[in-house]
């Protein structure tokens, strides 16, 4: 099983626009990215720390990507 690194929210982004995803919305400190293939909705907290784990693999169930696809 893969650790899961520590990642701040610029770079999940830089992650989900590589994967198609494209910004949709956004209000306060959260951004909201969609992506018209899979018809995905993913919400990013924008903040300048890095993100938590819990949040982190949240994030990734929500569009799809796998641990190891961030290696």
């Amino acid at each position: 099983m893969h650790k899961l690194p520590s990642l701040t929210s610029k770079e999940v982004i830089k992650i989900l626009e590589r994967k198609g995803f494209v910004l949709d919305r956004s209000k306060g400190s959260h951004r909201v990215y969609y992506n018209s293939e899979n018809k995905r909705r993913v919400i990013i907290p924008y903040h300048r720390k890095g993100l938590p784990k819990g949040t982190l693999m949240e994030i990734l169930k929500q569009a799809g990507i796998s641990k190891e696809e961030l290696k």
